[in-house]
């Protein structure tokens, strides 16, 4: 009987996995890169995109196949169904492939949905002649190499200061911690040439009479990115770093309101949804979080949902594009906003949902509208 019952299990154990196999079919993706001219003769390419089979956006770790002089492949598998975006580069972002003179392209999008064959043919690569025509708008400060408890790479950061800052040395001023620092303010650090551009439209803002005067302090990402920005032991770690060693940085340094009314995070992404979990789990020392085009798990909304503790006395403020990968994002945010509102979250007070049907998942779209979320947090009223 014994032997019988473990047959059985086997048997229940390969249909299982076959019919795994149906549901989670692979889609074989060819992409051929015909490199240009300015390409050196010593150079590897690489693709880094937001699938494990394309390195989860390292921009040095999948390698193409060298076909001949000029040309290059790789082959990779993908679900069905996915929503796929990369970019090649010769190992860095600095280094990233060019397609139109002066300016930096958004990712090649896929579709993923029967094989596929695509083919890419550069103008440039990004390292070469590249320059860029914005500049930074008011004055910005730079803290290079910081290390965290549990994190395996240090990062920078850079704090840009609001109008009035150097005028005199009275006033302090509340404080916006962002991720995905080299994104924000700064084309030239950006991973596709284009940022959020915080500082103009901050700026702008503020001398409009809009806006509170704030300084903002951007954390740079590292290759962990995925895993410091998500409810993992390295996401616990980042979130300790923000509140210890970031903060307490910022506060001695600068002329700050540390008080958890005057400081917020912010992020896109999952940048949005690592901001949702610091003001979550530390409301103590965060008041508000804007959480861009963020990814929200169906664990996390359960979580959120079925919460019965004490009111946390926090602000959200939660946007999402219709197209491309924000489309995939919607459901999530929907549940979210659900499960906030079950548990007595209120649009138009303590709560803020806006839907932009035209925009993308990139820099480009959260540059058009982070105006809402710094007018949601900072509006003078």
């Amino acid at each position: 009987m014994r032997i019988i019952r473990i047959l059985i299990y086997i048997f229940i154990g390969v249909v299982i996995m076959n019919t795994n196999s149906c549901i989670d079919k692979n889609i074989k993706v060819t992409i051929n890169v015909v490199a240009p001219p300015t390409t050196p003769l010593d150079a590897t390419l690489f693709i880094a995109g937001n699938h494990i089979a394309a390195g989860d956006w390292n921009p040095g770790l999948i390698k193409l196949d060298k076909q001949d002089e000029s040309r290059w492949a790789v082959v990779l598998l993908l679900p069905q169904g996915y929503f796929f975006e990369f970019k090649i580069t010769r190992g860095t972002w600095n280094s990233q492939a060019i397609y139109v003179e002066g300016e930096i392209s958004p990712n090649n999008q896929i579709n993923v949905d029967d094989d596929t064959t695509i083919t890419l043919q550069p103008l440039n690569w990004r390292d070469f002649g590249f320059t860029f025509a914005k500049t930074i708008v008011g004055t910005v400060k730079y803290h290079r190499e910081l290390k965290g408890v549990g994190l395996n790479y240090p990062r920078d950061l850079i704090v840009w200061l609001p109008p009035s800052y150097d005028v005199g040395t009275s006033k302090h001023y509340p404080v916006l911690y962002m991720h995905d620092g080299q994104n924000i303010i700064d084309p030239a650090t950006s991973f596709i040439g284009y940022d959020w551009h915080i500082d103009a439209v901050a700026d702008s803002l503020i001398r409009a009479v809009k806006m509170k005067e704030i300084i903002v302090v951007g954390i740079y990402n590292t290759p962990d990115r995925n895993n410091e920005y998500d409810d993992y032991n390295l996401g616990h770690a980042y979130m300790r770093f923000v509140v210890e060693n970031v903060k307490k940085l910022i506060d001695s340094t600068y002329r700050t309101m540390p008080d958890r009314q005057n400081t917020a995070v912010m992020g896109s992404s999952m940048g949005g949804l690592i901001s949702f979990l610091l003001v979550w789990n530390y409301p103590e020392v965060f008041s508000q979080a804007g959480c861009v085009s963020p990814l929200f798990r169906e664990s996390l909304t359960r979580t959120i949902e079925n919460y019965k503790g004490q009111d946390k006395q926090i602000r959200i403020y939660i946007d999402n594009g219709e197209m491309g990968l924000d489309e995939q994002l919607q459901q999530g945010c929907d549940n979210m906003l659900g499960a906030l509102q079950k548990i007595g979250f209120v649009i138009g007070e303590n709560l803020e949902w806006y839907r932009d049907t035209t925009a993308e998942h990139n820099e480009h779209a959260w540059a058009k509208r982070v105006w809402r979320p710094l007018l949601f947090m900072y509006e003078n009223r």
